[in-house]
């Protein structure tokens, strides 16, 4: 058999360099950084590709809103105040640009921890073999107090709990979101699974009143979803529950009548999921908006989003 002759490329056709298509061009390459600088010198640094480009954005999304009198609301997962993030959430509520947060039901456990004692997360696996973990008595009485007292009420469950840590007044309420929020008059709503959080194992807790305080809770969140239109969402660190409330809270709110077609939705976490890209990111935006996935640590990129808001709106 005749060995394969390599084909010939004489016949090829070019074209110029010049006239070509690109996507990428030195018009969005990034620039040194100045250490006079300020945060948004910094992101005019930036190159404006990939998630670069979507932070921007983001930002500007954030902006337009807050200066047009729209909605931007904060989802988020307990590890957000694990990693130290209760003072930069706060200051966004203090300066007017939150304008509710939602949280999972361990979130008020770490809160309230530490606005108690100020500290919190103990080492599960040093003490759940003696079956000592989330065995914390003060903060399942205060919570589950909290709680049941709410319901007599007829409260939302994150009113409930920012009301008790206020009126306690707590050495360490500076730094509790909830207490703060509920003294700023800031919708806090929790939206709990029951058997997820260490205060439903204790003799204090009562399944009727935790579920009617969250059941308030999710038709207060979803009062502020139908304010969306030209909004913000934004989901920081929860997998799965938070970003399953958000989408039911859509169809509600669309079932009842209220535009929320062109909204802004992002996911910000440190890795990329399944839940939170479909039910924030894509799905809530098929009838118009646009939704960010934005990758990395909690505890870097959202100082970085809050500061670059901030700078933006003071005119930078």
């Amino acid at each position: 058999m005749p060995p394969i002759k390599p084909i010939a490329l004489d016949g090829v056709t070019s074209y110029s360099l010049k006239d070509r298509r690109s996507k990428v061009g030195v018009d969005q390459f990034a620039e040194p950084w100045s250490p006079d600088g300020s945060v948004a010198r910094w992101m005019r640094t930036l190159p404006r590709i990939l998630a670069a480009g979507d932070f921007a954005q983001v930002v500007e999304g954030i902006c337009t809103a807050v200066r047009g009198g729209r909605a931007v609301v904060l989802a988020m997962g307990a590890h957000v105040i694990k990693v130290g993030l209760g003072p930069v959430i706060i200051d966004l509520m203090e300066r007017g640009i939150l304008s509710g947060v939602a949280m999972n039901g361990a979130c008020i456990i770490h809160d309230a921890e530490v606005a108690m004692v100020g500290r919190t997360s103990e080492d599960v696996a040093a003490v759940l073999g003696e079956g000592k973990f989330g065995m914390a008595r003060e903060t399942a009485e205060f919570l589950n107090g909290a709680v049941n007292n709410g319901a007599a009420r007829d409260e939302g469950l994150g009113l409930s709990v920012g009301r008790a840590l206020s009126e306690n007044g707590f050495p360490h309420n500076r730094s509790s979101i909830l207490a703060r929020a509920y003294e700023l008059g800031v919708p806090v709503t929790v939206h709990v699974a029951v058997g997820t959080d260490i205060i439903h194992f204790h003799p204090t807790a009562d399944g009727a009143a935790i579920g009617k305080t969250s059941h308030t809770d999710f038709r207060i969140f979803a009062r502020l979803v139908s304010g969306l239109e030209e909004g913000v969402f934004i989901n920081l660190g929860s997998a799965v529950v938070l970003p399953e409330v958000f989408l039911k809270a859509v169809s509600l709110v669309r079932n009842l009548g209220h535009p929320v077609k062109r909204l802004t939705t992002v996911n910000m976490d440190f890795i990329r999921q399944y839940r939170s890209f479909t039910n924030v990111v894509h799905r809530p935006t098929l009838e118009g908006g646009k939704g960010y996935n934005l990758i990395g640590h909690h505890e870097i990129m959202f100082p970085l989003l809050a500061a670059a808001v901030l700078d933006r709106l003071r005119g930078n």
